[in-house]
């Protein structure tokens, strides 16, 4: 500095500073992101049976309305216009907030109803069967025992193997394919298909 002036030359090394250190804090917070969007990401399509359940608040924010319609707040969804009804693909039916295994397609049957519907679940421990007594009908609604998601209801069939069929909404469930079950954290379940 000459006489309390700033040089020219001084102006252009304190802007390359600023402008490095803009640069360097774009740089943290591009990777900051990055890395909390993979985690976002690992979370909604891997299983971990460890990781804790979302809170409301969040999952307000990850699941689509529909999903957060039927899940918690006791919605439906029209017959024969939602994602699963006629999926006749092999693979598992995963709970659409923890990732929990809940169904399996060889279990999946067409019953008429334009939901998806199962004979049974892959674990009768994964659930909690509660009475629901809505719209003048009493029924029993079938909740992942873990998220507590609503996932549909429960009936009587004389037809089914197991004198019961699972009627439930495609909005509660992510469906993962038999072949990409490995790489998500299923790799227990595969054998299941083996049997098959």
């Amino acid at each position: 500095m000459h006489g309390g002036r700033i040089t020219s030359e001084e102006k252009s090394a304190i802007s390359t500073y600023v402008g490095a250190g803009i640069a360097v804090l774009l740089a943290v917070i591009g990777i900051v992101f990055f890395f909390l969007t993979q985690k976002e990401k690992k979370e909604t399509t891997t299983f971990d049976r460890n990781r804790p359940v979302p809170s409301d608040t969040v999952l307000k924010g990850r699941l689509k309305a529909e999903e957060w319609n039927v899940v918690r707040g006791n919605g439906s969804q029209t017959p024969f216009q939602n994602e699963f009804w006629n999926n006749e693909k092999v693979g598992i039916y995963v709970d659409v907030i923890t990732g929990e295994p809940l169904f399996a397609s060889f279990d999946k049957f067409d019953g008429k109803v334009g939901l998806p519907t199962f004979t049974k679940p892959i674990s009768y421990d994964l659930l909690v069967e509660v009475p629901d007594n809505t719209n003048e009908m009493q029924r029993i609604q079938v909740r992942d025992k873990r998220s507590n998601a609503r996932l549909g209801h429960v009936f009587g069939d004389p037809q089914s193997p197991t004198k019961r069929r699972y009627v439930v909404y495609s909005a509660a469930f992510h469906f993962v394919p038999v072949e990409q079950m490995k790489d998500r954290g299923y790799d227990a379940y595969v054998s299941l298909f083996d049997k098959k």
